[in-house]
């Protein structure tokens, strides 16, 4: 079958690269722009005791800097009622797994946050096969006051504001539906997808949400610096920046990607 793509020759390759590189490099500029915008974000001081149990046990939000002033919380979506972290944020912690070597070399703290038992995520930790720190914050409102949780009530009322935008209520709320069920019901949305891979439906999961937050230790006081949701977190989607350069993109139909220990497996 002959290619429906443009050919071209070498040389005329080379133009059309070079063009395009000027346009990367705006675009790098911009980028580098953003970031110190990001860096001048007035701090808020964190004066609420949040609690969070670890591997160290049961610590303080100053425990999880570990020596460092600085501190990088990834939001992993894994809420009491999983029984598997998303899909999506799975994929993504397969690509900063291995950066917290690097990051505290460099007076940066790691962790990853979600509000399962702590027993459930190292369960799900040593399944992938992951080293990153992982704490739980279900007994706190650590989820609650970074907009990466709502209530059920929110969701009914229309009064989630998540990305720093309300959302609309939602309605036909379903509870309880099992994977089994879903899977002889056969797949739904790509939303229902999603859930049901984590065992629960689309209201409880998406109840949790997906986000970055960072924060700063100055003379024994803890501020918050910077959060971002929704495609905020794309750029640390490292399977994404790679498709990205890839011949075809994203290519995507649907949600294809997996946990990475089910690749293979029937649908």
């Amino acid at each position: 079958m002959m290619t429906t793509h443009k050919i071209g020759t070498r040389e005329e390759w080379l133009a059309a690269r070079l063009d395009l590189l000027d346009a990367e490099k705006e675009l790098t500029r911009l980028s580098d722009a953003l970031a110190q915008r990001r860096q001048q974000l007035p701090w808020v001081r964190i004066d609420k005791d949040y609690r969070f149990e670890t591997e160290s046990g049961n610590v303080g939000l100053g425990s999880l800097f570990k020596g460092r002033s600085q501190l990088l919380v990834y939001h992993f979506m894994f809420g009491p009622d999983y029984t598997a972290g998303c899909p999506s944020c799975s994929s993504i912690a397969d690509g900063f797994n291995g950066i917290t070597v690097h990051l505290e070399n460099h007076d940066v703290a790691f962790t990853a946050v979600s509000r399962a038992p702590l027993a459930k995520l190292q369960a799900f930790k040593k399944r992938m096969g992951w080293s990153f720190d992982w704490a739980s914050s279900g007994g706190n409102d650590f989820n609650a006051d970074f907009n990466v949780w709502f209530s059920e009530q929110q969701q009914r009322d229309g009064t989630v504001e998540y990305n720093y935008r309300r959302e609309p209520a939602m309605e036909g709320i379903r509870r309880g539906q099992t994977v089994a069920e879903w899977r002889e019901e056969g797949s739904g949305s790509p939303m229902e997808q999603i859930a049901a891979s984590t065992g629960t439906d689309i209201a409880t999961y998406t109840r949790d949400r997906p986000g970055i937050s960072a924060f700063v230790l100055e003379n024994d006081k803890i501020y918050h610096t910077y959060s971002s949701y929704a495609r905020g977190v794309d750029g640390t989607w490292a399977m994404y920046q790679w498709l990205d350069r890839a011949p075809k993109g994203r290519n995507e139909h649907g949600i294809w990607w997996r946990r990475h220990d089910e690749y293979g497996q029937a649908a």
